[in-house]
């Protein structure tokens, strides 16, 4: 019989690598709750209008990309595909909009069928964050400090850049949307195939094209800065003198905009050169109209969302990752002889009571002569045993690496008593 495999494009994270993903998230999180976020967690499945709504029908996700079915009772359920609409969803459901300012942020999975590449899978997970009620430059601001502390928390600051535009109000969009597909028009047969189709679709997108002969064309195309209302100027402005008094540098890219339909006024990226292709690692920006594009009365909204498998590449690649961060045990705990196992356990207990960050890791199963080769092979950095004779005596044998180089198995040992062992045990924690 066949044996069963993982989905193409969902993968299984393996035991030796959650520890990086524990990291990260904790991180995180660390710094989210410093700036006062508050978790949501949402159902990774929604109504498919929900996504329609937001997103946009015509985009590339809703036509090609979202895992849409229909359960048994005919309605139409999506895998969500992003983060934002359906936390505008659970904000306006549970009354957390009117009249309030809210600070969100998530994790977890989001799922997109297309084609699985390194950094990019068909289920991934992110970080987003979401605040409503602000209208204001000072909340983008915020958003875009806070994720620079991140990078600096992680070691990443020098590996990362900050992209940055304003897309202006619906209206002056519009404006410049009619300015942009004349121009594209007058050069159509210089487009690649892809910039063709979104001509008619999403216009805007073809400044994010990857293709060269475009991107040559677009040297001459009108310039979005030149098409802003006042009020986005001003809003702009005002972020980019916040942000030099921050010490945040960044570059103005007049042809940085969002895939998604519902973004207006800021947006922004952080992207790197050290993953190829794929050097976007973190991006937002301000959604005013989608509240009440979705239901809701008119509420100022902005975010960012990150992709982790991709922040994981980067801090692997770039060796990033903290030496503590592993799964290996701080203590091992070994039993040898008859009714030596309960001792071993209660001992366990009495060192997980007293340390609460400690891995202590109780040795089970095999015969003597196996518990005593773990013994000799062990390179954690305290081994507890207990024989036959220490649980008659009531003591236990402390054995540490004297030499704390990697691999070293050189080792010192003491016998001490069961009730001075916290005592004795804390000098080499």
């Amino acid at each position: 019989m066949a044996k069963i495999q993982a989905i193409r494009g969902m993968n299984d994270i393996l035991p030796e690598q959650t520890p990086v993903w524990q990291y990260l998230e904790d991180t995180v999180r660390r710094v989210l709750q410093s700036y006062s976020y508050n978790e949501i967690r949402m159902p990774i499945l929604e109504q498919t209008e929900l996504f329609k709504r937001s997103i946009g029908e015509v985009t590339d996700i809703v036509e090609k990309e979202m895992y849409t079915f229909e359960d048994r009772n005919g309605d139409s359920l999506t895998l969500r595909p992003e983060g934002t609409a359906c936390c505008v969803r659970a904000a306006e459901q549970h009354g957390l909009l009117f009249n309030q300012t809210q600070k969100l942020w998530y994790c977890g999975p989001m799922f997109r069928h297309e084609r699985p590449q390194k950094g990019r899978y068909r289920q991934f997970n992110q970080i987003g964050v979401e605040c409503f009620g602000i209208p204001g430059p000072d909340i983008d601001a915020e958003l875009i400090i806070m994720t620079a502390r991140l990078w600096k928390e992680l070691g990443l600051l020098a590996n990362v850049s900050l992209q940055i535009n304003s897309l202006g109000t619906t209206a002056a969009r519009a404006v410049y949307r009619d300015a942009l597909v004349e121009y594209l028009r007058a050069n159509i047969d210089a487009l690649d195939e892809d910039s063709k189709r979104r001509l008619e679709s999403n216009p805007l997108r073809v400044l994010d094209s990857k293709s060269q002969s475009t991107q040559d064309i677009l040297d001459g195309a009108p310039d979005f800065s030149d098409y802003l209302d006042d009020e986005s100027k001003a809003h702009f402005a005002t972020l980019l003198e916040t942000l030099d008094q921050s010490g945040i540098s960044y570059e103005v890219n007049s042809r940085l905009v969002r895939g998604l339909d519902y973004y207006g006024k800021t947006v922004f990226e952080w992207v790197t050169n050290d993953l190829g292709a794929q050097g976007t690692v973190c991006a937002g920006g301000r959604y005013d109209g989608l509240v009440e594009q979705l239901g809701g009365k008119a509420t100022p909204g902005v975010g960012f969302a990150m992709g982790v498998e991709r922040l994981i590449l980067m801090l692997e690649s770039l060796d990033k990752i903290p030496a503590e961060v592993n799964n290996n045990p701080d203590v091992f705990i070994v039993s040898v002889g008859e009714g030596t196992q309960i001792e071993a356990f209660k001992v366990a207990e009495i060192l997980r009571n007293q340390f609460l960050s400690i891995n202590v890791q109780t040795h089970c199963g095999g015969s003597n002569k196996n518990r005593l080769k773990k013994i000799d092979k062990s390179n954690v950095p305290i081994t507890l045993i207990i024989g036959e004779n220490e649980l008659k005596n009531k003591s236990v044998i402390i054995k540490t690496l004297q030499d704390k180089s990697e691999g070293s198995q050189n080792k010192q040992q003491v016998e001490v008593p069961v009730a001075d062992l916290l005592n004795k045990i804390e000098a080499y924690l």
